[in-house]
């Protein structure tokens, strides 16, 4: 029995001091490197701060450092922010003089109107001047919208003078046209742009025509001239019903660097053109051009709210020059709307546009008879500076050639 207590003892003992080796071995083992530590949300970020703007180069996105509330407390949350595209720099330009432009442009109008001047002077030299050759002459008049009563005093004028004259050489009918052609033309008549009222500024000028004729490019070169001229200006873009008139007067003003006054689409244009003189005056500038809408002139509607801006403009001061657009191209059809537009508002002078390829040259004379005003400006091309005063004798020296 003791001999069996003894061996368990052993037997103990043995195994308590195996399970120690085994431990020890264990215990001198390498550990494992800890787990990385959390981080703290709670503490701020070093750079940059919240709200200001992290540095970027020039063309990468913006990033905005903003709070963003987090279990725990607000957390710095990066947010990317598209580049800000810098608005390019509109370049002022500065228009030719307008001393001389339609001198400058006496070729290009004479290629279309020889018809009117080169017919004359071929009939003219006729051995013979019999009535068939001065039917020939009325005719071509007429042709080339000279009008009638122009037509009938012109051809009186030079049977009379012919037959004095007697022996007719090619310079000689080409000085006595030229005479009768610039009497019909009216040299003597004051084709001055009133833009400069005495005792006070703006000078007001009100533009007015049907839409097509380049009423809104008009005023836009207009604008050109006088800047040419020296002058500071205020555009007007009281056209508020056609889509775009105010953003094309707009662009034509930028060029030269004048201010425009514009309303919001389909708006009142008497507001808007109320405004215009009003900013005109506050801003000390010497003209005040006002573009007006243009829509079909054969609707009373439309021609009353041409009067009612006439009317409202008129409350800051007197209107100094209405201009009346017309199309040199449409003929007789200009005639009838200059008539409808003069009972509306009082025009004091005329632009003929598009005077270049296909019009024809006597649509000076008639247009002038039928409103007892003067042509002022012509239009010789689609140019930005192709506007001009209108000069009789270089026009006259145009329509007969060298």
């Amino acid at each position: 029995m003791e001999t069996v207590i003894l061996a368990v003892v052993i037997a103990v003992v043995v195994l308590g001091a195996l399970g120690g080796l085994i431990v020890g071995s264990r215990r001198r083992k390498p550990l494992p490197p800890p787990p990385p530590k959390a981080p703290d949300i709670t503490a701020p970020p070093a750079e940059p701060h919240v709200g200001e703007e992290a540095e970027t180069p020039r063309d990468e996105p913006r990033r905005t450092i903003e709070e963003v509330d987090l279990p725990g407390g607000p957390a710095p949350v990066v947010v990317e922010e598209p580049p800000v595209a810098e608005a390019p720099e509109i370049e002022i330009e500065v228009p030719e003089p307008t001393a001389g432009r339609l001198v400058r442009l006496r070729a290009r109008l004479s290629r279309s109107q020889n018809a009117l001047g080169q017919g004359l002077l071929t009939l003219l030299s006729r051995e013979h001047l019999d009535e068939d050759t001065w039917e020939e002459i009325e005719d071509t008049l007429l042709t080339a919208d000279v009008g009638v009563q122009p037509t009938q005093e012109l051809v009186e004028r030079l049977r009379e003078r012919v037959k004095v004259l007697g022996t007719r050489t090619p310079e000689e009918l080409r000085g006595l046209l030229r005479e009768e052609l610039l009497k019909l033309v009216g040299p003597d008549l004051d084709r001055t742009v009133k833009t400069e009222p005495e005792g006070r500024k703006p000078g007001i000028v009100m533009v007015v025509g049907v839409n097509g004729t380049g009423k809104t490019t008009t005023t836009g070169k207009l604008a050109r001239v006088l800047v040419a001229d020296g002058r500071t200006v205020v555009l007007g873009a009281a056209d508020t019903f056609r889509a775009a008139a105010a953003d094309q007067l707009q662009t034509w003003g930028e060029r030269v660097g004048a201010h425009t006054v514009r309303g919001p689409e389909a708006g009142d244009p008497a507001s808007v053109a109320f405004d215009a003189v009003k900013e005109g005056k506050e801003m000390g500038v010497d003209v005040v051009l006002i573009d007006t809408a243009g829509r079909l002139h054969t609707k009373t509607g439309l021609m009353d709210e041409l009067g009612k801006v006439k009317r409202v403009v008129e409350k800051h001061a007197p209107l100094d020059e209405v201009l009346l657009v017309l199309d040199a191209t449409t003929g007789q059809n200009g005639l009838v709307q200059a008539r409808v537009f003069a009972e509306v508002v009082d025009i004091t002078g005329i632009v003929l546009t598009k005077l270049d390829g296909t019009a024809k040259g006597g649509i000076v004379v008639a247009v002038q008879r039928e409103l007892g005003v003067p042509v002022k400006l012509v239009g010789l091309g689609e140019g930005a500076d192709d506007l001009a005063p209108f000069e009789p004798e270089a026009f006259v020296d145009a329509l007969i050639g060298d």
